[in-house]
């Protein structure tokens, strides 16, 4: 059974930093890529950053410079560490896990997310 279980979520002020946790089991971690995805109240879900099984990196641009997405196989655990965090930040972040298949359509892990709320 596959599980993505996210921690180190919780309330910040602006400008402040939180890491994010995703811990993987079920899955063979290193063949999978990686992603953090978010979702506010009202508003549909969306890619913030990725990373491929090579460690190539892309990040929303509403996120470039501030957020860092890592991953380490050994622990078979992806982070997103978040720096300079904006009230527009604030949303439930959910870790995904892609598997891409030969001739067919990859298939996509969820966690059940984390919130991060930044607010003075």
């Amino acid at each position: 059974q596959v599980q993505l279980v996210e921690s180190g979520g919780g309330l910040v002020q602006p400008g402040g930093s939180l890491r994010l946790s995703c811990a993987a089991s079920g899955i063979i971690f290193s063949s999978n890529a990686m992603g953090w995805y978010r979702q506010a109240p009202g508003k549909q879900r969306e890619l913030v950053a990725s990373i491929t099984t090579g460690s190539t990196t892309t990040y929303a641009n509403s996120v470039k410079g501030r957020f860092t997405i890592s991953r380490d196989n050994a622990k078979n655990t992806v982070y997103l560490q978040m720096n300079s965090l904006k009230p527009e930040d604030t949303a439930v972040y959910h870790c995904n896990a892609r598997s891409y298949r030969p001739t067919q359509l990859p298939i996509d892990y969820w966690g059940q997310g984390t919130q991060v709320t930044v607010s003075s």
